[in-house]
């Protein structure tokens, strides 16, 4: 009775332990997919005599 109380507790751990893991690769995607957005997002901004020209950094077409 003893052996299937443990048994049972350590189904439960690992069950927990599978959603923690589960949640820990869900914030990892998403982590990646925040920095893969930041990374297209980020433009080159070039300032100078109070104007700034800005354009993307896949294209060098300048924004104003």
């Amino acid at each position: 009775m003893l052996l299937l109380m443990l048994l049972l507790q350590l189904l439960l751990l690992l069950q927990q332990l599978h959603a923690l893991i589960m949640l820990l690769l869900l914030l990892l995607l998403l982590l990646l997919l925040l920095l893969q957005l930041l990374l297209l997002l980020r433009c080159y901004c070039c300032c100078c005599c109070c104007c700034c020209y800005c354009y993307p950094a896949r294209n060098a077409t300048l924004k104003y």
